[in-house]
């Protein structure tokens, strides 16, 4: 998972594809390139082959490229992935689908009565008593919630209309659909006979847009009971409520109350718009679950995956201290390893290495941190026979997930014992697993044989301007030894936006040019131009996998605010060019600090040349005989 030796990464991008709007949001155009002018040249000049695309007044400049197969180089087909971090509910709220936040009522610690939030009462003290106890039936996680209803069904002291109760709002409200089914599930135990409305509802709780009512006999629910059942939305709402509500006196206690859509990515607990959206990124690799929150600020609210495994219900959850929220951990170890296959991407777990933030573990006492993360292997390759092997097979998955890339601690080689501890990781590690690529963090300089990697991992956070001059960052890099994994880069500052995924933010239609990269072949080029640094391009032919087209993939990158009449002559061409079925594709924006919006989340923008990013997929014919080599021309205003 080397770097590529050019990298032109734009931070100021978006979608469009239908016509330009005026607007000061960006755009992608998308459009296909009519060929027939081209088809006439090739006519007249036989071994040359031209395609104009518009001329306006500007900066000139002349990009060549050589086509030829001999000269070209195969890009690993590990090249490019995601990673994912647990940070700005990135995964709890975010890619897992789990609706209800602090499920277990564990958020608020071990002591009691303790906070709920978010969950909140409906009524007030004098009808309803909410707080929490050890009374749980999970030894992991032991808080349960007891609601005591002090009024009733009928009398001087009647409960309210529509009762009194519990809801929980989730993260921001719940997004409800019409006609969608979500599955619920909770834990219920009362000595008394029971009568209780759950309901999804509007943010007041006046619009109900479903109901499930459930009723037992006194004693039925005397021991904790699992209780499932659907509800299927009449309405839609995007700001809705879980609500739990009774007019009937007595006591009830609560835990792990669960509402999830039934219909998540490959059933597998992943918010299906989402995961949609990562799986058209065709990653390579997914490297999780973070950075620091592997970490934490203190070891104690580390990730630890042996805690994230199992039935979710057992999972104690944990706080994310690094970026301050709670984490129920439904998204733990397992699921991580699920989403990688689900992708069809390469896992690459960034383990604990007995740091935090704020604290280590020495060297001389590590030695059971070591054994835990050989533990972890053994869960994700173990035989189903293996102590750790039977759990995951216990979970629903008997084959090994395919785990050969381990990424030992985050950005810690300045720190004390770290490459003291980082070589008996290494050592245990390959002991055992010798097949596993070892991910340092530490950099190429500080790699030697006493102090061994297969990869070297690299964080890139800067501004747009220090960014793009990071281009040729690794041209001078040794080809041999360990590679460098660039696995997390961002633009940060006053020139970059806030960078929100959900509905598909700049970076994000950015990394769209490079999904179909990994495994093709990168071809040299070269570009001239007078008094202007701000082109990078690169040029690679690939295969779609889905009708096994072959294109010719040139991008290119206006990064000043120039536009630019761009030449792009190639040589080399094997194959011809059809004359129909190629792509131009324009990533674009007036500002550098534009972003989507949920008004207009992919359809925005007019094209304005300068801060672009263009991709020309040039579909070949692959289905002739060989062209005598082929020298195209193409005219283009950037």
């Amino acid at each position: 998972m080397p770097p590529p030796a050019r990298c032109p990464l734009s931070p100021q991008s978006g979608i469009d594809e239908v016509a330009p709007r005026p607007s000061k949001r960006m755009g992608v155009r998308r459009g296909r390139l009519d060929s027939s002018l081209f088809h006439m040249l090739v006519l007249v000049c036989a071994l040359s082959q031209v395609l104009f695309v518009g001329l306006v007044t500007g900066q000139t400049a002349q990009l060549s490229v050589d086509a030829s197969s001999q000269n070209g180089r195969t890009i690993p087909d590990k090249m490019f992935g995601i990673f994912f971090e647990e940070l700005n509910h990135a995964g709890a709220g975010g890619l897992w689908a789990e609706l209800v936040s602090n499920t277990g009522f564990e958020a608020g610690g071990i002591n009691t009565p303790s906070n709920i939030d978010p969950w909140l009462i409906i009524g007030d003290e004098s009808n309803i008593i909410v707080e929490t106890d050890r009374s749980s039936c999970f030894a992991s996680n032991p808080i349960a919630l007891r609601m005591e209803v002090l009024c009733g069904a009928t009398g001087t002291n009647a409960c309210p209309s529509g009762g009194v109760g519990i809801y929980n709002p989730g993260y921001w409200g719940m997004n409800i659909e019409k006609t969608k089914v979500y599955k619920v599930s909770m834990y219920i135990r009362s000595s008394d006979s029971v009568d209780l409305a759950v309901s999804l509802t509007s943010s007041d709780g006046l619009q109900n847009l479903a109901t499930h009512t459930i009723t037992a006999e006194k004693g039925d629910f005397a021991g904790w009971t699992k209780v499932e059942f659907d509800l299927q939305s009449s309405e839609r709402n995007t700001s809705s409520r879980l609500q739990l509500t009774t007019t009937k006196n007595g006591i009830i206690w609560f835990d792990q109350v669960s509402v999830m859509p039934s219909d998540t990515y490959m059933g597998h607990g992943f918010r299906k718009d989402l995961a949609t959206m990562l799986a058209n990124l065709k990653p390579r690799f997914l490297k999780f679950p973070g950075g620091n929150y592997v970490m934490g600020n203190y070891l104690l609210n580390a990730f630890r995956w042996s805690e994230t495994i199992g039935p979710w219900e057992e999972r104690p959850g944990h706080f994310n201290d690094v970026w301050n929220y709670w984490t129920d951990d439904g998204l733990g170890f397992f699921e991580f390893l699920q989403l990688a296959e689900d992708l069809d991407a390469c896992p690459v777990w960034v383990i604990n290495d007995g740091a935090s933030l704020n604290e280590q573990i020495p060297s001389a006492t590590i030695a059971a941190f070591v054994k835990d993360v050989v533990d972890g292997i053994e869960f994700a390759r173990g035989d189903p026979k293996t102590t750790w092997g039977s759990v995951r097979a216990a979970m629903g998955h008997p084959e090994p997930f395919p785990l050969y890339y381990i990424s030992v601690g985050n950005q810690e080689c300045s720190k004390p014992y770290y490459k003291e501890k980082y070589v008996k990781f290494y050592s245990a590690i390959k002991a055992s697993y010798p097949d596993i690529k070892i991910i340092s963090s530490c950099d190429i300089s500080s790699i030697s044989a006493v102090n061994p990697a297969d990869l070297y991992d690299v964080h890139v956070y800067t501004s747009s301007g220090d960014m793009f001059s990071k281009t040729r960052m690794f041209d001078s890099t040794p080809r041999s030894g360990p590679k460098a994994f660039v696995s997390e880069y961002a633009v940060t500052g006053n020139d970059a936006g806030r960078g929100t995924l959900h509905y598909g933010c700049p970076n994000y239609w950015m990394l769209h040019f490079f999904k179909d990269s990994s495994g093709a072949t990168l071809h040299p080029l070269t570009i001239q131009v007078s008094n202007y640094d701000q082109l990078a391009a690169s040029a690679l032919t690939w295969q779609n996998s889905n009708d096994g087209n072959t294109y010719l993939k040139i991008k290119v990158v206006n990064f000043g605010n120039k536009a630019v009449n761009l030449n792009i002559a190639v040589a080399g061409l094997e194959n011809g060019i059809q004359e129909f079925g190629s792509i131009k594709t324009v990533l674009t924006s007036g500002w550098l600090r534009d972003e989507n919006s949920f008004q207009q989340p992919d359809k925005m923008g007019v094209i304005v040349d300068p801060y672009s990013l263009t991709s020309f997929d040039l579909l070949l014919d692959t289905n002739t005989d060989k062209y005598p080599l082929l020298e195209s021309s193409f005219h283009s205003s950037m």
